[in-house]
């Protein structure tokens, strides 16, 4: 028997990808265990696991013209591995291959449900809670692909690339599209704004990735960054924080 996935249509023309669990065969096994990443919940015994990771391009006007990219287009989305998913409080190695490497300080949306083609109006009831995250980028080698037209995934997806704090229930802190977002790097602030900057708002955001796949339980959501974004260097220290959902501090080594 193996496992089969349904599409089921729900009110408002949002269609939900079910996993329709059966029994494995008798004495299935597998040639060795993988971990499945996961995420602190604040107040909770269980960890929030992760299934995916998406990123928002260019979502606030400030960082698109910094970068000089076109301030009309629609959000974007890029993905990064789940396993490049770092903790709160860890050190993560400067990366190879750069000598351009970026913090970019985002509200993470974490999710509960999901589907495909979500009405903006119905996104809130699939969220679980929210978090503080760094989408770190090797900007050098992002720029680079990017004029050249290729795909920039080795700018954007490489170990220790995604750090994050613990998640927050939206049943603890309610519904987040403004607040202060604010990255200090040793102690100097590099990153401020206030959420509500976000030319795509959470459940914009949710909406227009999910016409594009299936959202489901466990997905982490970068909402994108401000304007700010500069290098760091191996001995450097940031702490980002966002109202509400406390602090996210990562040392670079």
């Amino acid at each position: 028997m193996t496992n089969r996935r349904d599409l089921l249509t729900l009110a408002g023309g949002a269609t939900l990808l079910a996993a329709t669990s059966v029994e494995a065969a008798p004495g299935k096994t597998y040639a060795f265990d993988l971990p499945v990443p996961s995420l602190p919940v604040v107040g909770r015994k269980e960890r929030f696991p992760i299934r995916r990771i998406y990123c928002v391009g260019r979502n606030y006007l400030a960082h698109i013209r910094e970068l000089n990219h076109d301030e009309r287009e629609p959000p974007f989305f890029f993905a990064k591995q789940r396993d490049m998913l770092v903790q709160n409080g860890e050190t993560i190695r400067y990366p190879s291959l750069t000598h351009n490497f970026h913090h970019e300080l985002e509200l993470v949306v974490a999710m509960k449900s999901g589907a495909q083609n979500i009405p903006v109006e119905q996104a809130e009831r699939h969220i679980y809670g929210y978090a503080v995250g760094l989408d770190m980028t090797r900007r050098d080698l992002q720029q680079a692909e990017a004029k050249k037209e290729h795909p920039w995934e080795i700018g954007k997806s490489f170990e220790q690339c995604a750090p994050c704090n613990a998640v927050r229930r939206i049943d603890d802190v309610g519904p987040i599209n403004s607040g202060k977002l604010e990255l200090l790097v040793n102690g100097q602030v590099r990153q401020s704004t206030d959420l509500k900057n976000m030319i795509w708002n959470v459940a914009e955001i949710i909406h227009h990735l999910s016409l594009q796949v299936g959202i489901e339980a466990g997905d982490l959501i970068y909402t994108g960054t401000p304007e700010g974004v500069g290098p760091v260097a191996a001995g450097d220290k940031m702490r980002g924080s966002i109202d509400k959902l406390g602090a996210l501090d990562i040392a670079v080594a």
